[in-house]
């Protein structure tokens, strides 16, 4: 099946992506990894009269610590991120959930700013990305903003994106200390396979009682979702195995899943309830263990 037909275009600064973004509008797609960009070209799910590369914008491509604040360039290939020495150290929960993506051929091409912008319920890393409470920046032909990271998918494939915009960055915070985080994904056989469901999970620890908690649920709504009742429960308690099957429990309620070929509502639902439990038993070992 062909890609169909369009101009293509190689802009070598941000400045020019953006001006060709805002000049083309509608008709134009940016091109990153082109993981999703060029299956949905192929498929005709998506038609546009003009791509414009982001390959040469090398900026975009850095991982680098800055005040305080681990920065990925939205176009560092996810391998790179998974294998960065920084990124580890920071913020190991992110290397948990590229890991589980696709295979490496994938995920060498692939991008963390594609995969936000994409705006697919079933990406990994925005869940995980939010619960740490990460920052996007995006650059425009008015200059750049930032917004939070859990804002900027606003329903399936629709992102807070303007014409001429591209998202830079993504920005995660230093981590407090005695904080911890899981990503906890489940799919229907190893390799590239979709996620059924997904839960990330971040806990912050004060004398042995949780005393801060954000559950994101992914692959079970129209973008990523903050369980905020199954958070809230599990706030100023002290960790253990009735507890987090209670917080499952409520998890699998705030879930908005729908039915389809990699499963049901109420599997998907099932499964939340199994991967809330791991996620918080995983990022409170891993908050009882920092330093």
């Amino acid at each position: 099946m062909s890609l169909g037909h369009f101009q293509f275009h190689e802009p070598s600064t941000t400045a020019e992506a953006c001006a060709l973004g805002l000049e083309f509008g509608r008709q134009s797609a940016f091109l990153a990894g082109g993981t999703e960009l060029l299956v949905d070209l192929r498929s005709g799910r998506k038609k546009v009269n003009h791509v414009i590369s982001l390959g040469h914008l090398n900026e975009l491509k850095n991982i680098k610590i800055e005040e305080n604040t681990l920065v990925i360039g939205a176009l560092a290939p996810l391998t790179d991120i998974a294998e960065c020495e920084n990124v580890k150290n920071w913020f190991p929960a992110l290397c948990d959930a590229i890991e589980t993506m696709a295979g490496r051929q994938i995920r060498n091409r692939g991008t963390m700013g594609g995969n936000f912008c994409c705006g697919v319920p079933c990406s990994d890393t925005p869940p995980i990305a939010c619960a740490a409470r990460a920052e996007i920046v995006l650059a425009g032909p008015e200059g750049t903003r930032s917004v939070e990271a859990e804002k900027f998918v606003l329903a399936p494939r629709v992102t807070m994106l303007n014409p001429g915009e591209i998202l830079t960055e993504i920005r995660i915070p230093q981590q407090p200390k005695n904080s911890g985080s899981s990503f906890q994904r489940f799919a229907l056989r190893r390799g590239s396979a979709l996620a059924v469901a997904s839960v990330a999970a971040w806990v912050q620890m004060e004398n042995g009682v949780i005393s801060e908690s954000r559950i994101f649920l992914g692959s079970v709504g129209p973008t990523p979702l903050l369980a905020s009742e199954a958070s809230s429960l599990v706030k100023d308690q002290k960790p253990g195995t009735e507890l987090f099957a209670q917080a499952g429990t409520i998890a699998a309620k705030e879930a908005q899943p729908i039915s389809d070929l990699r499963g049901s509502a109420e599997y998907r639902r099932d499964v939340v309830q199994v991967l809330t439990q791991r996620a918080l038993q995983e990022a409170c070992e891993r908050a009882e263990g920092a330093k």
